[in-house]
């Protein structure tokens, strides 16, 4: 399979930085899918996944607001992922795993390696266990042809309790990015960039800056913008200039586009879509504009 940067740099000059999150809130799914019910997120999440093909070229599910229903909820997850899949989407699964040896391989067994019963094309991954922590992930990627998303600067307000640190000279999270230069190589693909992604957030543009010195290769996943506060020049801050454009990433709104004012009210789906899909254009267009596509 074509590297995972590669296939992301495709869909961003196709579509856009945008990513659809896909972040079912306890309470927060109309009525009209059925409510916070197993059944009522996969029909809910499914219809996300129909408005956002021709917006979007990735979107990426939270694991964790589907592991709160148990096995019915795992169930709705893999349907609407086969969805995405079916609808040529990227799916950038978003679980935060990190954990030793054969813990490890368990998990890149459950996302990234084929088949599985959550494939995905790349999976978030915590990097503070240490670096045998992700190798697992990323030979499994070098496999597979699949993305590991590593935990930088995140968007947060306690993020700097532990990330911005000093450690000897620099803080925390300059000190995991430079260790991982080699993982970085490792998943470079022909486009240039890396499968070797960093989560930085909006909220820190400054930090994405710095970022983007340590790690000119390294796609970046940009969480915070929109619900969290960021604008678009705050998201895009550690893309890089390609001829009238910028790129370098993909920017993720969730709860601005999952549940969009006025969506909770809709009387009908066809209404609720409607609401939706004009929140998607909205944040794509914004997105679109600043990069200069």
């Amino acid at each position: 399979m074509k590297p995972f940067a590669d296939r992301l740099i495709e869909a961003t000059a196709m579509h856009g930085p945008l990513c659809v999150g896909i972040d079912p809130h306890a309470g927060k799914i109309p009525a009209i899918f059925g409510g916070d019910t197993p059944d009522g997120i996969e029909r809910w999440g499914q219809a996300l996944v129909e408005i956002a093909i021709g917006r979007t070229g990735i979107v990426k599910p939270q694991i964790a607001f589907f592991e709160r229903h148990g096995w019915p909820g795992l169930r709705a997850l893999e349907r609407i992922l086969a969805s995405a899949r079916e609808a040529g989407l990227l799916i950038l699964m978003d679980a935060k795993r990190g954990d030793i040896g054969s813990t490890a391989e368990g998990y890149t067994s459950a996302f990234l390696k084929e088949p599985a019963p959550f494939t995905c094309d790349a999976l978030t991954v915590n990097p503070y266990m240490g670096l045998d922590t992700i190798e697992p992930h990323v030979k499994a990627a070098e496999q597979f042809g699949k993305g590991v998303v590593v935990l930088a600067r995140t968007s947060n307000p306690g993020s700097a309790d532990f990330q911005s640190r000093d450690m000897g000279g620099a803080p925390l999270f300059e000190r995991v990015v430079e260790a991982l230069a080699p993982m970085i190589d490792r998943l470079t693909g022909a486009s240039g960039w890396s499968g070797l992604m960093l989560v930085t957030g909006a909220t820190g543009p400054a930090e994405a800056k710095r970022l983007r010195e340590l790690a000119p290769k390294a796609l970046f996943l940009v969480p915070g913008y929109g619900a969290q506060g960021a604008g678009a020049k705050e998201a895009l801050a550690g893309f890089v200039p390609d001829g009238n454009r910028l790129v370098g990433g993909i920017v993720n709104a969730s709860r601005s586009l999952n549940f969009p004012e006025g969506a909770d009210k809709a009387t009908s789906i066809d209404a609720w879509k409607e609401i939706v899909g004009a929140a998607m254009d909205a944040a794509r267009e914004d997105l679109i504009t600043a990069a200069g596509l």
